[in-house]
């Protein structure tokens, strides 16, 4: 199954951080399909934080939404990712964004994530990847609906991109 997902990190080496999260996903057997640039972004909800970076993927796995989730939160535990306050820092986030068009609705996962097309963290580096894609609930693509988060939050493309983008 194709799904789109949200890595972000702002404690510790971000970029390499970024790439420690992408390398650990293809050893679990998901592959990569594109990668949007890195960005810098401004913290939302939860200010008091250092900036992250950000970046999305598409990705194929053979694996159910469910099994996909729970694949990320190992890696983010092997990343020594520890709980702390909620939106807060943290070395690796990892997010489903979409499972292709499944829509999926459980206490444990909601996909399409609920939150995405309220994050410019979210939607500009989608759109850079995915901008004919339709959300599957709202009907629109990615595109349009990055234009329409009502987020003020800075987010900008990290220059030296090119040499993280290392897969």
């Amino acid at each position: 199954m194709r799904y789109f997902l949200s890595l972000g990190s702002n404690l510790g080496q971000r970029a390499r951080n970024l790439v420690q999260a992408r390398s650990l996903l293809q050893k679990a057997g998901v592959r990569i399909i594109r990668q949007s640039s890195v960005y810098e972004t401004e913290p939302v909800d939860y200010l008091d934080q250092p900036w992250f970076y950000n970046q999305v993927l598409e990705v194929e796995a053979a694996r159910s939404p469910m099994a996909l989730l729970d694949l990320i939160k190992g890696i983010e535990l092997k990343m020594k990712r520890r709980p702390s306050v909620d939106k807060g820092p943290r070395v690796i986030d990892i997010d489903i964004l979409l499972a292709d068009k499944t829509v999926v609705q459980t206490s444990k996962l909601v996909v399409p994530h609920p939150r995405m097309s309220f994050r410019n963290f979210v939607m500009v580096p989608l759109a850079e990847i995915a901008p004919d894609f339709v959300h599957p609930l709202l009907h629109l693509p990615i595109s349009v609906l990055s234009g329409m988060t009502g987020d003020s939050s800075l987010v900008r493309k990290v220059e030296e991109s090119h040499h993280l983008q290392a897969v």
